[in-house]
């Protein structure tokens, strides 16, 4: 099996497909839509976007230092799509696409949209003009998570709001679940265990059911 080498390019793939949701000190606000964003640092929380400086947006984010990530799902797909290809010098994507503005807990300009099931609150940190795009550093100061989400036993299911990624111009939702962090040094004999106290509780569930049926197949005789 052979490779071709292309050209230099970003064929770094999937990528989160992410709404930004930004204001100018006026109160006019808008939502553009990233994928060049990601994790950047742990402590503090830290993330990055990369915005052309011919967007809209990337004034107000400039001028106010602030921004908002939602993050997507299947239902938020044509939104999603929408706030990528509209511009909000022309439109009021908000809306268009029915999303609810919701007050930040932590920003005095930006707001957050409550359709997405979470929000990251974003401060500015740093601008690096790196070419066709200028990415902003941020710290994040505020996590805005949809309650639905949470079970009975007060743990946040962020699976279940079916996350949507974004792969060389198609969007795709998350649906099979592969491991778990760590499953792949996981001591063998670990899980052995679990397995075979398993099959001990299988087998007197099947001897309970022989036991109690066993009658009735004498009554059939």
């Amino acid at each position: 099996m052979g490779k071709q080498v292309w050209k230099p390019g970003n064929m770094l793939y999937p990528l989160p497909v992410v709404m930004v949701s930004c204001a100018d000190k006026n109160g006019k606000t808008n939502i553009i839509t990233i994928a060049w964003t990601g994790t950047i640092c742990s402590n503090p929380p830290m993330l990055y976007i990369s915005v052309r400086p011919e967007r809209s947006s990337y004034s107000m984010i400039k001028e106010t230092g602030e921004f908002v990530v939602n993050l997507t799902t299947k239902s938020l797909s044509k939104a999603t799509d929408y706030c990528g290809v509209r511009s909000g010098r022309d439109v009021d994507k908000f809306k268009e696409m029915k999303l609810t503005r919701g007050k930040a807990e932590k920003l005095t300009f930006a707001p957050i949209i409550m359709e997405s099931p979470v929000s990251l609150e974003c401060k500015v940190v740093e601008v690096k003009e790196l070419g066709s795009h200028h990415m902003f550093i941020a710290e994040v100061l505020a996590v805005d998570v949809d309650e639905s989400y949470m079970d009975n036993k007060g743990k946040f299911r962020l699976s279940s709001s079916d996350l949507i990624v974004y792969s060389h111009g198609d969007y795709y939702n998350l649906k099979e679940k592969l491991g778990t962090f760590g499953y792949s040094v996981k001591k063998k004999g670990k899980k052995q265990k679990v397995n075979s106290k398993q099959n001990i509780q299988l087998k007197k569930k099947n001897l309970t059911w022989v036991n109690a049926n066993s009658h009735k197949k004498g009554d059939k005789k």
